[in-house]
């Protein structure tokens, strides 16, 4: 059975000295050493157990899973954003987060920033929650049978979020859950962006702007349900 306190991964944590050999753009991600194990130790939390005990069960069915991050709202979110697959990689410890030390994370945390939305209103999640990848392998996009699979998964993952009030799908393969979402939770406003990913966000003007233009509406319906 999958360890969701992560007893057995946390002996592979890497050390203080990693932390003090990292650029200064790093300091304060999940690639900190210091910074991992306070979020490790944070994995039981009330409001992250339910979706974290999800996480152990999927583990058992597809291998490396990232956990919820709890620093982000679990249970209580209100806002799903959801991208596509894991990074690459078999790191003993890993998160679906906005610390991660990526270039994606870094710019999720600049336009959810911009647009205002409390940290503890969200969750972020991947359409196909488990790496994809073989070990050593480079990045690649989803397979169909993966994104199936993946989405089949949804459900009882949106379950877990009963005071959801929004969806934002990043990218071309979160947007294939729109379908999935609105048999589950009709009415629910679902919302389209572009993947925040550098080689994505880079290549026109028009994309952070539309990131932007869409987490600004995703803000509004947080702000409507909230009065």
């Amino acid at each position: 059975m999958s360890d969701l306190n992560g007893s057995g991964r946390d002996r592979q944590l890497p050390s203080d000295q990693h932390a003090a050999a990292l650029p200064p753009r790093l300091r304060g991600t999940l690639a900190d050493p210091v910074v991992l194990r306070e979020r490790a130790a944070a994995r039981g939390a009330p409001h992250v157990l339910p979706p974290n005990r999800f996480v152990a069960a999927l583990r058992e069915r597809h291998g490396v899973v990232p956990d919820v991050d709890p620093l982000d709202g679990g249970v209580a979110a209100r806002l799903l954003l959801l991208l596509e697959t894991p990074a690459p990689g078999a790191e003993p410890l890993r998160f679906v987060s906005r610390d991660n030390p990526t270039g994606t994370a870094a710019n999720l945390r600049r336009f959810f920033d911009a647009a205002g939305i409390a940290r503890a209103d969200t969750l972020i999640w991947n359409a196909v929650p488990h790496v994809i990848h073989a070990a050593g392998a480079r990045n690649r996009p989803p397979r169909r049978a993966e994104v199936a699979g993946g989405l089949g998964e949804l459900p009882p993952f949106l379950a877990l979020l009963p005071r959801l009030a929004v969806a934002v799908l990043a990218g071309r393969v979160a947007a294939e859950a729109r379908s999935t979402i609105e048999a589950m939770l009709p009415g629910l406003p679902v919302l389209e962006m572009p993947h925040p990913s550098p080689t994505i966000v880079c290549t026109s003007p028009s994309i952070p702007a539309r990131i932007t233009q869409t987490l600004a509406e995703a803000a509004a319906v947080l702000a409507l349900r909230a009065s």
